[in-house]
């Protein structure tokens, strides 16, 4: 059978050229081999991250980010003198970097 190479990795797409019951069988155990010897490479080749998850390091520069804006904001109006938003402001942008760090300590633990 042909595969067409998608996001998801390797796909049908339906042709006759089928391996046989035999080749089925040996690719089978190669593959199981391949994934008990050295599934790092495994989960390389299929796309995937070894270390952090890509929706976690978007939650951490998401995070960061988020922080930086909201300290900038609680800055231009302090600098306006609207000391109350500001005083808020801080405290927001005080609360998600308190939540970007104790989510990294906590993910250092968890993999230590």
């Amino acid at each position: 059978m042909a595969f067409a190479r998608s996001r998801a990795g390797a796909a049908p797409t339906g042709g006759d050229d089928m391996l046989s019951r035999e080749d089925s069988r040996r690719l089978a155990e190669l593959e199981r081999q391949l994934r008990r010897d050295d599934p790092e490479f495994c989960v390389r080749m299929s796309g995937g991250l070894v270390g952090r998850p890509a929706h976690r390091r978007g939650a951490i520069v998401s995070l960061i980010l988020t922080a930086i804006v909201i300290w900038t904001a609680a800055i231009i109006l302090a600098v306006l003198g609207w000391w109350i938003a500001a005083v808020i402001a801080a405290l927001c942008a005080t609360t998600v970097a308190s939540t970007l760090t104790y989510r990294l300590i906590r993910r250092r633990a968890d993999s230590a």
